[in-house]
Order: C-alpha cells, then structure tokens, then sequence
C-alpha cells in the first residue's frame, strides 16, 4: 500500500487526512449499523429464559465491543477536529462537520443495546414469574380435572348427595377462578409489553389452560343445571304418585260401593235403580279412562325417581309403593269390568256378549295385521328402536285388554254352561231354536277370540322376544363398530405420522422395528375387528339382515383394517430391511473400506466381494489384501523358511493392526460374545460384529493407526482365505480364536497358555485329538502362505506324536508340559517363536558393523560368526546367503534380536575360540538344528535329512568335478570342518533350489484344492440359478472370474516348474 501511495501523484494534507477519516469513519458507522440491524432482527422467544439468556450474553459481548471502541469514536472527532482547524477548504470543513452526525449514531446505538438488554433483563423476571404461575395453573386444572371424573363416577349416589357434592365442586372452581384470571394477566401483559418478540409459546400455552379450565367450568354448570332438571322432575313425578294414589284411594272406595250394591238381588227387579248404577259405572269408568294416562306417566317415570334415590330406604319404600300401586290399578279395573259385566248380564245379556265377542274379535285381528305389518326385523339400530317401541305399545294394550277378554270369556262360558246342546237346524224356527243359534254364533265365536287371542299373545310375545335379543346384539354391535372406528382413526393418525424409513436415523431402527410390532397396538384392534364380524354373523340366525348403512359402515371398518394390517407389515418389511443394511449386525459401515474405482459387495450367505467397476472383474480378495499378497513375494528371496515365513506373517500382522491387540483383550472380547463352543459355527455377520468389538477398542487408543472399517474387512478376508477357502460363510469358534490369538501381541509363554486353554477340557488338560485340533488350526496360517510343506506339512498326528513322547507317553497333556515342548521350537510351529523375535527385532540397534555391506548400526536381527573373532552379518546379507571373503555359509552364526550384553560378548568370545581348536569331525558327530525336527509319513524325513541326502546324491553325480582332498563332509549348522569350495557352492546351490521346488509344489496343490472349490461352489450356484434367474448373476460372475484367475495360476505355475525341472 505504501508502494501504491509512493508511486501515485502527490496530494496535499488536505486532502489526504480527510480521505483516511472518511474511510475510518464509514467503516464505524457500517459497524453501528449492523449492531442496529442486529437487534432489530434478534426476536427472542418469551417465557424461554435459556434463550433470553443466551441473548443477553451476546449483547453484552456486543456492549463490550461498544465500549472498547469507544477511544476510537473519539479519535476520529479529535482528527476530524484538528483537520477542521488547520484546512481552509469549505467542502472538507462542511464534511468534517457531518462527521458529528456519527456521535448521534453511536449514543442511539449504545442506547439501544441497553435498552435491550433492560427489556431482556426484565423478561426473564417476567418469564420466571409466568412460568410459576403456568405451573399453579396446570396443577389446579390436573387436580379438578380428577376431582370432576370422580364425581361423574358416583352414579349410584343419590340426587341430593350428587347435588351438594357438584355444588361444593363449583364452589372451589370459583375460589380457584382467581388464580386462572391472575395467570391470563400476566399472560396479556407479557402479550403487549414483548409484542416485538415471538410470544406463540405464550398464546398457545394460555389458550390451552383457559380451554381446559373453561371447560372444567361448562360441564360442572351443565351437570348442576342437569341434576336440578332431574330434581324438579322427581318433585313432580312424586307429586303425580301422591295425586295419582289419593285418587285411587278415592276411586277404590267407589268402586267397593257400586260392586255391593250390584250384588244385591233386588237390583235386577229395579230398572231405575240399574240405570242409576250403570250410570255411576259410566263415570267412575270414564275417570279410570282419564287417569290412565297418568298412571302410564307415573309407571314410566318408575326407573328414574327410584335411581334418583340411589341406594337409600327410601328407594326401597318407593319402590313398594309402586308395586302396590300397580296392583290396586289392576284390580281397580278387574273390579269396574266385573260391575259392569254383572249389571249388563240381568238385560239382553246373549246380544249384549255376542257383539262384544265380535269387537273383541275385530280388535285382535287388527293388532294382529299391525303386527305382522312390523316384519322383518329390522337392519339398524333405529329400525329396532322403533320396533321394540311397537312391541312395548302393543304389549301394553294386551294387558289393559286382558281382564276384558278373560271376562268375556268367562260370562261366554258361564252362558253356554246353561244352554243345551247343539242340534241340526230347521227351516221354521221357533224362538227357542232360535235361542240355540244365538247360542251357536256365541259358541263359534268365542271359540274364534280364545284362539286368535292365544294366538296374537305368543306371537307378541315371541316377536318382542326376538326385536329384543337382536336389538341387543345390534346394539352391541354399533357400540363395537363406533368403538373400533374410533382406535381405526387413531391408528390411523398414527401410520400418518410414520417418518420415512430413509430419513431414521440408523440407531433408531430397532426402536422403531420394536414399536411396529407390538401386539399391544395391533391386538385389540384385531380383537376388536373379530368381535364386529363374530356379532354381525349371530345376526343371521336371529333373521336379521343389516341395513345397507351398517353394511357399508362393517366393509369400510374391514378395509380399513386390511390396510392398516398392510401398511403395518410394510413398514416392518422396510424396517428390517434397512435395519438388516444398514442397522448394527449389517456391513454397510464397511463399504468406506474400498475406494473408487472398487465397490464392496455381500453375496447370499453375507460373504463380501468386490467388484472393480473400472476393469468390470469380481474378486474376493480386498483390494488391500491383493496388494499385501504381492508385497509379500518380495519376501520370498529369504533363504530360511522360518524366518521368511514369520516375516509374511509379521507383515500380514502389522496391516491387519492385531499387534495392537492384547492377548487379554482378545480374550475379553471371546467372553464378551459368548464364543464358548468350539466346535459352533460363526456366520460372517458374527464374525464381523466380534471384528468390529476388538478394533473398536483398538481405536480408542490407537485413534490414528487403526481405521476400523479397513481393519474389520482385511482381517474378515484373512480368516476367510485362512479358515473358509470356499467361500461358504462360516467359521468355526476355535478356528477365529487361533488365528486371532497367534497373531496378537503378548508374551511367548502367556500365548503358548492362552492356545493351549482354547482346546483344553475342564481339568486343564488336554489329549491327542483335541492338541490335533490346535495344532490343525494353526498350521493353516502358513498353509495359506504357501509355506506349509517347511513345517512338516500339513500332516499334525507327527507333531501330536513328538509332543506326546516328550511328555513319555501319557494320555493327557498339561498346560507346563506343552509350554516345555513349545519352547524347543517343533518343526510345524517353528514359525510363531521365529515371529516373536521377528517382532522384537524390528527396533533392535546393534553397535556393529556388517562385514559385507557395512552397515553399523545394525538395526533388526544381528548375526555372529562363532568361527571368525569380530565378525558380524547384518539380517538382510544373513537371509539372502551373502558371504565375506574367508568366511562360508556353513560356519557357526549366533543370532541375537535384542543388544548383546557383556555376558554374551564373553560367551561368544569363548565358543569362538572353542571353535578355533575343534575339527570337523566334532561337529559332524554333534550335529545342531535351530527347531525340533518331526519325521512324517507323507512328507518323509526332516527338511535337512533330505538336503543331506539329495547332497549325498549330487555329491555322486559330479565326483568327477572334485579334485583330490576336496572331501568334506556335510554340517547343517555350519562346522569348522574344511570343505572345498565347489562342494559348497553346490550345496548352497541345492539346498535353494530345493526350497524353491518345495515352494513352487505347495502353491500347485494349493491353487488346485482352491481350483476344486471352486468348482463345486460354481456347480452349486448354478442349481440355484435354475431357481432365480436373476438373483445370482453377479455371483456367478464373481466365481467365474476366480476359477480362470485360479486356472490361469495354475498354469503358470505348471510352466514355472517344467522350466525349473529342465
């Protein structure tokens, strides 16, 4: 800027001073501007004192950087000041003097941000303060709300008790409307006083509480104004009975008069005193006739006033006195009926009875044309309403009517009792015959209403028998259907609220799979649902036909639920679905292990492949694991089998992280996940979710060297390339727990133990079979790096045979014993001690200098000469057979992993010069392997008994080749026996190309047992392709592309060892 400023036209101070104020200033006043726009826009939300506090925190914040930029308003006055002073120019002097305009804005703003945060400061009283009372208020509603459900469940009680209990609860509501009006106050206060912020909360919840409240409120009044209803109507049904039973009384005592003086013999001869009588019959029968429908009222109105009396003696007298009340009703009739039938009998009493056994008979047959009129039974709950009214009606006029037809009969019976028997008619009747055909006419219709009226009775009666059950089952039915709507539409709303399946969060599947299935959301619908259908079928046999409104309410309800039943299970289909992809148990969180352009894939029984998408080929290797395998080759130029073995598996050990794993850890880890069973088969998803515990555990302490899902799917492909080379997706426990445990980091003897403890018995012990089985277990780990034949193969019962020789023989083995024949290092598990120093020697300085390639320190595995004083071989000139001037292969070497100590140069120091005096022949007669060797059927002989021989046999073929003297003899630890030069060079010579062969055999048998797999596994997929076209292709391709890689290899292994051979 001062280079721009340097190089521009020179200006005046005056004009360049006001410039710099100009820009100071306007960057001031964007400042105070943005402050104002700030809090303008900060709308806190009333009655959240968290947020309101938040505010106020970044307002003082705000007040602070208000303040420490205050020196800095000043000094802009201050220049603008001195500016003023010292220009003569107008233009600057009128803008100078703008700049006061900023002391205006400043003091407004600052003003503002202590208003603000007074208003806050206040608001959060105000909050608390409505708070206190929003939770009085809430109590009071939950309280009365309990109180008001109490009393609705009092109906027994009797009205009075039901009234004063409801008028002392209107009571409490209104000493308790004072604290509801004090809440709504503040509630509007802080409303208008905060109306600028967001005052929802403050709405709704106010809204919410006076709802409640007012309808506290609504159905306290209805209910009181309801029981002073049902009051006022007791006080007038008690006022009809006490009017209604003093009538009767009254009425009775007539009654009693004109039925004595009916009976009075002398009466039949007085006309005047009959008519007399008839007359007071007329009136006393028209005021029965009048005072019916008030005895039907006060009957009626039975049921109510004794529940209005609830369980009180009084109920209990009342309901005696009803009792008697209908009885005195009935006989006060049966009475007027027997006066009038008397007085009627003295005069014309044939004619009179004929016509009254025709209208009784015209009555019953119109009642039985308006009853069959009533058929069918209804379909809905009205229909049946009205038809049950029907039958109630009806059921009543056949009581009013009965004492009159009983009578009649009765008077028809009496009156033909006198007449004589019927004879055959004659044209000229004499007025007795005529008598007789009265007689008859009375006879055959009496005969007509008996049977007709029988006949109408069990047809009422079992007709209202019938309206009523199936008005109890239909009710019963709508109540069921009206109830089952109700939970439809809830489940409904429910199902309507279901997030997306692809917006859950993963650890919420399960919660989400538990709450779909649940039985106790889905079972009482479908109880419900079978209950509606069970009652609409015993309809059928009651000749009941549901109307089409409840047909088409009973199919909607089963749609519904056959929908939400779908709905349901397609919600969990989805559910378990994802949860099965995405949830805990799935490999979703191991697709991060490949990158593009790779892609990692579960084929059916949940083994991964991957598939490269750029070169369009399947594998089963991990990319990773196919660049570890090929890196491992470059081992393969170590010329001791052991050790090359032991640092492939160290390499393998290193990029799968287990020499972060503690033996103690891993065996945690098996305890944890219950693997107890040896002989149980791990699915792959098990396998990955005991993967995934361990490198869990790993990550957290070693956050930046173990990258989980990686780790999880390259360890996951080494046990299955180890344990399950044909791909069929299980594991067995104790094939996991070996390879797992051999390749963690512990101390030797302490892993020695854990091995021996996976296949011990319960006495800490163990036999022949299952040591077979620990040995087996481990010997695949080699075996799969194509190094198995240099550990005597992969036949154990050797192995099984030498340990239990060196335990002389017993039947079981104990943990010490194996420990003891571990530590003389046998041939077939040679390579897991080897491994152990391979480790500890990777960080090993040696203060030495290599006699061949010159490197000091030497850093890994030191090798000294017991032959030559001060001689030392570093590890990679030792492994790859590189010798110095004067010193040969086959001289005695001491191999140290760790710095040598004083006690172990003197040692050294000691033996080498032991070695100076001792002749070849000592060392041929003291023969040292560095292991245990097991002689083996298939195999044949120890590894170094056969390069003795095959020596012995090449020493033959070119004995032409040595000169005189050159004789040696063969020494495997390297004697100090003289031997000539091309005796050695040949030995050399043989004994790699044998280890090469061996090598180059052991991968041919094992590509062909992998070739053979393969087969069968293609041969098994492709049944399955006859049964889902589809499914499998991409694991068909997959197996395909591994049987031409496999064929292909074994091919060229097959050309490898031809041109070896030749």
């Amino acid at each position: 800027m001062s280079e721009d400023r340097h190089h521009q036209t020179p200006r005046s101070p005056e004009l360049v001073a006001p410039t710099d104020l100009n820009e100071t200033a306007t960057e001031l006043a964007d400042w105070l501007l943005l402050i104002t726009q700030m809090l303008k826009s900060n709308i806190v939300t009333v009655g959240d004192t968290e947020e309101i506090r938040a505010t106020m925190g970044r307002l003082q914040v705000t007040k602070r950087d208000l303040e420490q930029r205050h020196p800095q308003l000043e000094d802009i006055f201050t220049l603008a000041q001195n500016i003023k002073n010292k220009t003569s120019n107008l233009d600057v002097r009128t803008s100078i003097t703008e700049k006061r305009m900023y002391r205006i804005q400043w003091d407004n703003t600052q003003h503002g941000v202590e208003a603000r945060l007074q208003q806050l400061d206040s608001m959060i009283g105000h909050s608390v303060q409505w708070e206190e009372q929003r939770q009085e208020v809430k109590a009071l509603i939950g309280q009365n709300e309990g109180r008001q459900h109490n009393l609705l469940q009092l109906s027994r009680e009797p009205l009075t008790k039901k009234l004063s209990d409801n008028k002392v609860f209107l009571q409490d509501l209104g000493r308790g409307q004072g604290t509801v009006v004090t809440f709504n106050e503040l509630s509007n206060q802080l409303l208008r006083e905060y109306s600028a912020d967001d005052t929802r909360r403050i709405k709704e919840v106010t809204d919410k509480h006076n709802r409640a409240w007012n309808s506290i409120n609504s159905r306290a009044s209805d209910r009181q104004a309801q029981l002073d209803s049902d009051l006022t109507a007791l006080q007038t049904s008690l006022r009809e009975l006490e009017a209604f039973l003093k009538w009767l009384q009254e009425a009775e005592t007539t009654v009693n008069v004109l039925a004595d003086a009916s009976q009075r013999e002398e009466v039949s001869q007085d006309s005047a005193h009959v008519k007399e009588l008839r007359g007071q019959l007329e009136d006393i029968q028209a005021e029965i006739d009048a005072h019916n429908d008030i005895y039907k009222s006060v009957d009626g109105n039975r049921p109510r006033m004794v529940k209005a009396l609830g369980t009180s003696e009084e109920a209990v007298f009342l309901q005696h006195r009803l009792d008697d009340m209908n009885q005195r009703w009935s006989d006060l009739k049966t009475k007027s009926a027997n006066i009038r039938a008397h007085l009627e009998a003295s005069a014309e009493r044939w004619s009179r009875l004929l016509s009254l056994l025709e209208e009784l008979w015209r009555w019953i047959c119109l009642k039985d044309e308006d009853l069959a009129k009533q058929m069918p039974i209804g379909g809905d709950v009205p229909t049946l309403l009205q038809q049950h009214n029907h039958c109630t009606a009806l059921q009543s006029e056949l009581k009013d009517r009965e004492h009159v037809v009983v009578s009649t009969l009765d008077q028809a019976r009496m009156y033909l009792a006198d007449q004589p028997i019927e004879g055959p008619g004659e044209p000229h009747l004499t007025p007795e015959e005529k008598a007789r055909g009265v007689a008859r006419a009375i006879r055959k219709q009496t005969a007509e209403v008996q049977e007709r009226w029988e006949r109408l009775q069990g047809h009422a009666g079992g007709w209202q028998s019938q309206v009523e059950r199936a008005l109890e089952r239909l009710q019963e039915l709508q109540s069921n259907m009206d109830q089952l709507d109700l939970r439809l539409a809830r489940a409904e709303e429910t199902k309507a609220g279901w997030q997306p399946v692809g917006d859950l969060l993963i650890d919420s599947l399960q919660d989400h799979i538990a709450k779909t299935t649940v039985r106790g959301e889905m079972s009482p619908l479908r109880q419900d649902v079978c209950e509606v259908n069970e009652l609409s079928g015993e309809l059928a046999p009651l000749d009941v036909q549901l109307s089409s409104i409840s047909s088409r309410q009973l199919d909607n309800l089963n749609m519904r639920w056959k929908l939400l039943q779908v709905a349901v299970e397609e919600r969990l289909k989805l559910l378990q679905e994802a949860h099965r992809d995405f949830g805990p148990s799935s490999q979703h969180f191991l697709s991060t292990s490949v990158q593009l352009p790779w892609q990692r894939a579960v084929s059916q029984n949940k083994v991964p492949y991957y598939i490269n998408h750029q070169t369009q080929t399947t594998c089963w290797d991990h990319p990773k694991m196919t660049e570890l395998y090929q890196s491992l080759a470059d081992l393969n130029n170590v010329r001791f089998s052991a050790y090359r073995t032991a640092m492939k598996i160290r390499r393998l050990q290193k990029a799968l992280c287990l020499d972060l794993l503690d033996l103690h850890v891993a065996q945690s880890t098996f305890e944890q996940h219950k693997l107890t069973q040896n002989v149980q088969l791990l699915t792959v998803p098990e396998v990955i979710n005991c993967l995934t515990s361990i490198y869990d555990g790993l990550e957290q302490q070693y956050k930046d060297l173990v990258n989980v899902p990686l780790c999880v799917d390259m360890c996951l492909n080494w046990l299955l390339n180890v344990y399950d080379t044909g791909r069929s997706g299980k594991i067995r426990v104790l094939s996991m727990k070996i390879g797992l445990l051999s390749l963690s980091k512990g101390h030797l003897e302490e892993k020695y133990k854990y091995l021996f403890s996976q296949v011990a018995s319960s006495g800490d012990t163990c036999d022949q079979r299952q040591l077979g089985l620990l040995l087996h277990e481990a010997i695949q780990i080699p075996r799969q790096l194509g190094e198995v034949a240099a550990f005597g193969g992969s036949n154990i019962e050797p192995s099984v045979r030498s340990c239990f020789q060196h335990v002389t023989n017993k039947v079981e083995l104990e943990p010490r014993q194996f420990v003891d024949w571990m530590r003389l290092e046998p041939q077939s598990m040679v390579w897991l001690p080897v491994l152990h120093r391979v480790a500890a020697a990777e960080t090993a300085k040696h203060q030495a200098k290599c006699n061949i390639c010159k490197e000091c320190p030497i850093v890994g595995f030191r090798y000294r000469s017991l032959k030559h004083f001060n001689y030392d071989v570093c590890q990679s000139c030792f492994f790859s057979g590189r010798t110095a001037k004067g010193h040969k292969l086959n001289y005695p070497m001491v191999e140290y992993c760790t710095p040598t100590t004083s006690g172990e140069d003197m040692r050294d120091f000691t033996k080498v010069l032991k070695n100076k005096f001792r002749s070849k022949k000592y060392f041929a007669k003291h023969p040292r392997l560095g292991y245990l060797p097991v002689q083996t059927f298939l195999e044949g002989d120890n590894m170094e008994t056969t390069l003795k021989r095959e020596y012995e046999q090449l020493k033959e073929q070119h004995g032409d080749q040595r000169g005189p003297g050159s004789v040696g003899h063969w020494d495997p630890e390297g004697s100090s026996h003289p031997v000539g030069p091309g005796e050695a060079d040949l030995l050399a010579e043989a004994k790699l190309l044998r280890q090469h062969k061996s090598r180059l055999e052991d991968r041919m048998h094992k590509l062909e047992e992998h070739n053979k797999q393969l087969e069968s596994q293609l041969h098994r997929l492709r049944q399955l392709l006859h049964q889902k076209n589809n499914e499998f292709s991409s694991i068909d391709f997959i197996i395909f592309e591994q049987k031409n890689t496999a064929l292909a290899t074994a091919k060229c292994m097959e050309l490898q060892e031809n041109s070896f051979k030749t």
